[in-house]
């Protein structure tokens, strides 16, 4: 039997084809709802709750009070807040500053260009908590560089820069720099690879100079590529755990606590997972207001 474009087998075909594209994503879409808006809905759920496995006669709802608690009778979640501000802020622009001298220098063409850029960006593959010990050993007091720059007057012996208040901030940073700055000079240099080589050969024949060139030529075309990184390096330094954790422990006094070592130290170590939820929250909240209004201020993907 033929089938006519009127016969109802013919018309049922383009509702098959329509609901075709959403079968085949409907696994993609459970599993992001399995793994991201169900435990974002928990955490919400239990800022709400007063919810501590050693106290469980108090349990139950708090309404708002864990947000009154942590806004106005918390000064550690200030302070760790401060910090997690400045870490983001000194961490991400030393990177990208960094970041990009080294993809610049690593995109020109010189003997042993390929070995240069692995020695570049091999830190990007070692893990925090490797990244740790390797620091840990620099930072000892006894047999790392301390006792070195000792030696030279730079510093004084038995120094331990991640035990001094004073240095341990800086010392996290160096640390952090040397995994960090890879990411930037990766993501920069494939980037500077898609830039025509016709745009400097005539600014060259005009007389640009080679900053001139940069200013005019480099930055504007590395526009998205530099805000899309230091918004996802803005986001990851601010969530960063590892490192300082190993590192410091947050220590010494809470110098170097960020506000997800401070929710881990609520949440995990006191075991008050309402506390710690109201503290996720807040912090959830801060990094998506961050992440629309940048995007909207430095008009990411808006042609020049």
């Amino acid at each position: 039997m033929a089938i006519t474009p009127t016969s109802p087998r013919a018309r049922r075909r383009p509702g098959r084809a329509a609901r075709t594209p959403y079968v085949l994503i409907a696994p993609a879409v459970i599993a992001m709802l399995g793994f991201l808006v169900y435990p974002m809905a928990g955490v919400l759920y239990y800022s709400l709750q007063h919810y501590n496995v050693t106290r469980p006669w108090d349990n139950g709802f708090a309404g708002l009070e864990n947000f009154r608690t942590l806004l106005f009778e918390d000064p550690l979640f200030w302070q760790s807040l401060g910090f997690s501000l400045k870490w983001v802020g000194v961490e991400v622009a030393l990177q990208l500053v960094f970041g990009l001298a080294l993809a610049l220098i690593v995109n020109e063409t010189f003997v042993g260009r390929g070995l240069a850029r692995a020695a570049v960006f091999s830190p990007w593959a070692v893990s925090g908590v490797l990244t740790t010990g390797i620091w840990i050993l620099l930072y000892n007091p006894t047999t790392g560089l301390s006792r070195y720059l000792a030696d030279l007057g730079l510093m004084r012996y038995g120094a331990a820069p991640l035990a001094d208040p004073d240095t341990v901030f800086w010392a996290a940073v160096l640390a952090e720099l040397w995994r960090g700055v890879p990411f930037f000079a990766i993501l920069l240099l494939a980037d500077l690879q898609t830039i025509s080589k016709e745009l400097y050969e005539a600014a060259s024949v005009d007389g640009a100079a080679r900053l001139r060139r940069f200013v005019h030529i480099t930055l504007p075309h590395l526009k998205d590529a530099i805000i899309l990184s230091t918004l996802l390096r803005c986001v990851w330094e601010f969530n960063n755990v590892d490192l300082l954790y190993t590192l410091t422990g947050g220590g010494p006094a809470h110098a170097t606590t960020t506000l997800p070592l401070y929710v881990a130290a609520k949440a995990v170590q006191s075991h008050d997972f309402g506390y710690g939820s109201a503290l996720t929250t807040v912090a959830f909240l801060i990094l998506t207001f961050f992440s629309i209004a940048y995007l909207r201020l430095s008009r990411f993907g808006a042609k020049p």
